[in-house]
């Protein structure tokens, strides 16, 4: 089956914060659009594509029944949640009980934290950190305690293990929280980086707290390896969180998955998430993942990986081509680049605002990534269709980095 993944869709006015306006421009930023530029949003994580037709066939179905009173999670969802664990992951040995709902993936971090640690306590992270996890803990109240990713002589982000032993003993760290694949990186952890973590976890009685939420979004060969499935410890200690949002563009609809093996814990997340009476599932949202987790879901993911490896290639080979100055480590997963400005903005004395700035007057919408732990980094989004890339990147190139 053939998918459109080159019509760019205008999303303004459309209920999507990536293309309003407003978050940009205006008098208190001091900035405003060139005339003549239209608006390309590259900054927060989703997609500037339609979702999967079979997702919006699965909810246009589920709509003609035209009631939406109570319910309860059909058997067919958590049948779609095993198998597409384990054709897509190799987990086999999942079980209904052991998949619960979550309304977000950071809701079920925050459950988890207040399960596992106090607030005041140190979690353990990896900078360049996720905004989404720096946000989530600080507003509850948790400390944040840092181990640098160090890049390799190929550019390649790698754990650095010393120094996560180090923190985790002076820290007295309790709970350490892993992205995998990594955001803001797009790292995909080898099994060999992931086993001396988890043994590292398992030494020091560390529970695990993973954001597994780009998992199938992996690229150029890489192959996602579950957190869980490193070995039996590491699947009692882990909590494991999943959605289709992120793969099917569904952030909207609101609805993600935890993954725990040891009962306790589960009881003790059913627990916590019950407290808020808030954590419900949306029949709309169970519809859409049963329209994404299927055959033709599958097919669909496919075509857009294909489209995500197209552009990171392109991506990559022109910033260090034409931008001068500015460094970055080609993803092995996810759809986001994370771009080092700094011998860009040492060359040509300019500070990181200014350089956002510029380019955002010639509409290109990239994100600050500062709050991301990156000292003088930009964070991009590639999930848009190939030729507007080209153009976001023409545009960056002709007025912003090699003005001309």
């Amino acid at each position: 089956m053939q998918f459109d993944f080159e019509h760019f869709v205008d999303r303004s006015g459309r209920d999507s914060i990536a293309a309003d306006p407003s978050f940009f421009y205006g008098p208190e930023s001091g900035r405003h659009l060139k005339e003549g530029f239209d608006l390309i949003p590259m900054w927060v994580a989703d997609m500037a594509f339609e979702t999967a037709p079979s997702v919006v066939n699965a909810m246009s179905k589920r709509l003609e029944h035209k009631t939406f009173g109570y319910f309860s999670p059909k058997k067919e969802y958590f049948d779609a949640i095993k198998t597409w664990q384990r054709e897509e992951h190799g987990v086999t040995d999942l079980e209904d009980g052991q998949i619960g709902y979550e309304n977000s993936v950071l809701g079920g971090l925050v459950s988890a934290l207040r399960v596992m640690a106090d607030p005041g306590e140190g979690v353990l992270l990896h900078a360049p950190t996720y905004i989404g996890f720096t946000g989530a803990l600080e507003n509850n109240g948790y400390r944040i305690v840092l181990s640098d990713l160090l890049p390799d002589d190929q550019g390649i982000f790698r754990m650095n293990f010393s120094d996560m032993e180090e923190k985790i003993q002076k820290e007295q760290i309790r709970v350490a929280i892993l992205c995998s694949p990594h955001n803001p990186t797009g790292r995909v952890w080898e099994r060999a980086e992931l086993e001396e973590a988890m043994e590292l976890f398992r030494k020091y009685n560390v529970s695990v707290i993973s954001d597994e939420i780009w998992s199938d979004l992996v690229l150029f060969g890489n192959k996602h390896i579950p957190t869980q499935q490193i070995s039996e410890d590491a699947k009692n200690r882990t909590v494991a969180l999943y959605a289709p949002t992120k793969t099917f563009n569904l952030a909207g609809l609101v609805g993600s998955y935890h993954i725990v093996y040891s009962k306790e814990m589960g009881e003790k997340l059913e627990k916590q998430a019950s407290l808020s009476h808030y954590n419900q599932m949306n029949v709309l949202s169970m519809h859409a993942l049963l329209g994404a987790y299927c055959k033709e879901g599958k097919e669909w993911l496919v075509s857009l990986r294909q489209v995500l490896e197209q552009n990171m290639e392109y991506a990559c080979q022109k910033i260090g081509e034409d931008f001068p100055g500015v460094s970055v480590t080609c993803p092995q997963g996810t759809y986001m680049l994370f771009l080092d400005c700094t011998e860009y903005c040492k060359t040509h004395q300019k500070n990181l605002d200014e350089l956002l700035d510029a380019g955002m007057e010639y509409g290109v919408l990239w994100q600050d990534g500062r709050p991301f732990h990156g000292t003088c980094h930009i964070r991009m989004n590639l999930a848009l269709p190939h030729r507007k890339l080209k153009e976001a990147l023409d545009r960056l190139d002709r007025f912003v980095f090699r003005p001309r």
